[in-house]
C-alpha cells in the first residue's frame, strides 16, 4: 500500500513552520523555544510537534531547506559565468555563517535529507565553478572540495573582523580565486 500524500494544510503549516523557524533561528540562534516557532508560525505548539518531534528534527530541516534554495539557485545560475560564480559565492558565505551556527547545534549530522540537499549543492557548485573556469575567470587549479574548504575559510575570516568591516574577508578572499589575466 502506498503512503497517502501529507493533505494540503498539513503541507502548508510544514511550510509556515519552517519558515518562521528559519526566521528564528537567524535572529536567536537554535536556542529558540519550539513554543515560540509556533507562535511566529501561527500554529499550536502541538501542530509542530507533529511535524518535528524535537528541536533537533527541526534544526536540521530548516538547514535542508536553505540547502535545497542554494541549490536550486545555483542550478538556475551560470549564463554569465563569472558574475553568476561570485554572485553566489557570497550568497553562499552568506547563508553558511547562518547554517554553520544550526548546523553546530546538531553537531554535524543533518540526517539524509540535509546529506542529499548538500550533495545537490555541491553539484551546483562544481558545475559554476567548472564554467567559470571554462570562461577563463577562475583559477583552473581548483576543486570544488577545496571551494568548500576556502568559503569556509572565509566565513571564519568574516566571524573575526570588526563589524564595519564584514565583506573584506569575503571580497579578499574572492579576489584571490580569480585568475591573474582578470
Amino acid at each position: 500500500m502506498t503512503p497517502r500524500a501529507p493533505r494540503a494544510d498539513a503541507q502548508r503549516n510544514r511550510a509556515k513552520i519552517l519558515a518562521a523557524a528559519g526566521e528564528a533561528f537567524a535572529g536567536e540562534g537554535p536556542d529558540v523555544p519550539l513554543d515560540a516557532v509556533a507562535a511566529l508560525a501561527g500554529v499550536g505548539a502541538g501542530t509542530v510537534h507533529r511535524h518535528f518531534p524535537t528541536k533537533e528534527s527541526l534544526i536540521a530541516a530548516v538547514v535542508a531547506a536553505r540547502l535545497e534554495r542554494l541549490a536550486d539557485r545555483a542550478d538556475a545560475l551560470g549564463a554569465e559565468p563569472s558574475a553568476d560564480f561570485f554572485a553566489f559565492l557570497t550568497e553562499l558565505a552568506a547563508e553558511a555563517r547562518q547554517n554553520i551556527v544550526l548546523a553546530s547545534a546538531l553537531g554535524g549530522t543533518l540526517g539524509a535529507e540535509g546529506d542529499q540537499a548538500a550533495r545537490r549543492l555541491s553539484k551546483g557548485l562544481a558545475s559554476l565553478l567548472r564554467s567559470a573556469q571554462r570562461s577563463g575567470v577562475v583559477r583552473d587549479d581548483i576543486t570544488v572540495a577545496e571551494l568548500h574548504a576556502i568559503i569556509a575559510g572565509a566565513v571564519a575570516i568574516e566571524r573575526g573582523l570588526p563589524a564595519g568591516r564584514q565583506g573584506l574577508g569575503l571580497e579578499v578572499v574572492l579576489a584571490g580565486l580569480r585568475t591573474s589575466e582578470r
